[in-house]
């Protein structure tokens, strides 16, 4: 049997303690539940930043980024955007997207219209 869930544990500084106790009483919750909020956050965040960065190295594409980032392709597109991290999209990859398209077209069309 394989656990879905590990216990983790770690010392915090006081400073660090009383803002996670002052977000316990705003958000009316338990320690647990605000720390896996919070890293729930941090890792989306983490994960935003690594993978645009590696999109903008050329080590992935942008479909490749937004699937390890877990989120959608527009997202990942507005976060390069917000980082301005340019497009990693050129003359070559357009022509071979038109290439593809018009070859979809012509397969659909009957023979009589090619």
């Amino acid at each position: 049997m394989t656990r879905k869930e590990q216990m983790v544990g770690t010392r915090l500084p006081e400073s660090l303690i009383a803002d996670l106790e002052k977000m316990e009483k705003v958000e009316q919750t338990d320690r647990s539940t605000a720390l896996r909020k919070l890293l729930y956050s941090a890792l989306r965040d983490w994960k935003l930043d690594h993978y645009s960065q590696e999109y903008g190295k050329c080590r992935m594409t942008l479909a490749k980024a937004a699937e390890e980032a877990g989120v959608t392709i527009w997202e990942m597109m507005a976060c390069l955007r917000q980082k301005k991290i340019p497009a990693q999209y050129d003359l070559d990859d357009l022509k071979h997207d038109l290439d593809g398209i018009l070859s979809r077209q012509r397969r659909k069309l009957p023979a009589s219209k090619i």
